[in-house]
């Protein structure tokens, strides 16, 4: 049975791998004949430091993220109603779309990302708050209100109470289920959106977190939902392949707060999210640094810890080469992804 399953994994992430190269020229083509350049802040702004490390990439493509979330929605979308509507038996075996594991991951990463496009377009436009798409407040609005969503589905439609810790057990929480699910969506998919700054930063770390909560979902017998995970993946490397260094084009928020909310849920669904600050050790580092620049300069009059925040920013400021920042993120991001997958395997063991 695992075999298959493996088998069908493959299948599916090579699919979309596919897929998404073969729509790439044409989305790269619609990007940039429609001019849907990223904006880059005034350097008169409260950013000096970025606006002069980045106006280079004024102009740059955004909305890249596109790419992920719709090849990933085609692909389970296609393959549910073809499955429903023929006999084909390897169509059947093939879908992944399930009510029970990958409903509402999808649900809420075309939510998220719809969001994210639209916020997109107005920074392409300049219209918004320094001309730079949605307020901050707004956007924590809307996505408050996508993961509220989610919380009732696990509440009220899955009946889900309990969280697991890791080495203890489960433990039951009962309605703080509830604002502890609010937490963890809003707070991963905001983290996701500060690592996603530099050219291949965000696919990668992000890639390496879902492969690892892929692993996770696939030994809990979660098939669909490692599949999800894998979709997802084969995607994201063909993303990056026009994303590296000088990038093509750039993630965008339609990519960065579709992939957080979704990496939040299926954490969430596996029932190991307190494995996340661990997986996802550098979204963590990159929200903190933020948080702690914006408390320094309030409360020093104005006085920063970091050159430039988040902390990618800071090291770029440094001098570290854009390059060599992608690439040192990349191999942390695999050892805290391999450290979770211990943690996870060690406790589920017994050991």
């Amino acid at each position: 049975m695992q075999t298959f399953e493996l088998i069908r994994i493959a299948i599916l992430s090579s699919v979309a791998f596919v897929l998404a190269m073969a729509f790439t020229p044409l989305l790269t083509h619609f990007l940039y004949k429609y001019k849907m350049g990223k904006h880059i802040r005034d350097a008169s702004a409260d950013t000096p430091i970025f606006t002069n490390l980045h106006k280079a990439k004024e102009g740059t493509p955004t909305m890249g993220g596109i790419l992920i979330w719709a090849v990933t929605l085609l692909m389970a979308l296609t393959l549910g109603i073809l499955s429903a509507l023929t006999d084909i038996a390897w169509l059947d075996k093939l879908n992944f779309l399930s009510r029970a594991e990958t409903w509402l991951p999808l649900g809420a990463l075309f939510a998220a990302s719809l969001v994210g496009l639209v916020d997109d377009y107005l920074n392409v436009c300049k219209i918004g708050p320094k001309g730079g798409g949605l307020s901050m407040r707004i956007k924590l609005l809307i996505y408050t209100a996508i993961a509220l969503f989610g919380a009732w589905w696990f509440y009220y439609k899955l009946e889900w109470t309990q969280l697991h810790i890791p080495f203890m057990g489960n433990v039951e929480i009962g309605w703080l289920y509830i604002p502890f699910f609010i937490f963890v969506i809003v707070a991963t998919l905001f983290s996701v959106n500060e690592i996603d700054g530099l050219d291949g930063l965000a696919g990668g770390t992000v890639g390496m977190a879902l492969g690892a909560y892929g692993v996770i979902a696939f030994v809990q017998g979660h098939y669909d939902l490692a599949a999800l995970c894998a979709v997802i993946l084969g995607t994201l490397l063909a993303f990056l392949w026009f994303n590296i260094n000088p990038a093509r084009f750039f993630m965008g928020d339609t990519g960065a707060m579709g992939l957080g909310v979704t990496l939040g849920v299926i954490a969430m669904l596996t029932n190991q999210v307190l494995l996340l600050p661990i997986i996802g050790f550098l979204f963590v580092l990159e929200s903190l640094s933020v948080i702690v620049q914006l408390i320094s300069k309030k409360l020093r009059h104005g006085k920063k810890v970091f050159l430039s925040a988040p902390f990618h920013h800071h090291l770029q400021a440094k001098g570290w080469s854009e390059t060599k920042i992608v690439m040192r993120f990349w191999v942390v991001s695999v050892v805290f992804a391999v450290i979770g997958l211990l943690m996870f395997f060690i406790d589920i063991w017994g050991l």
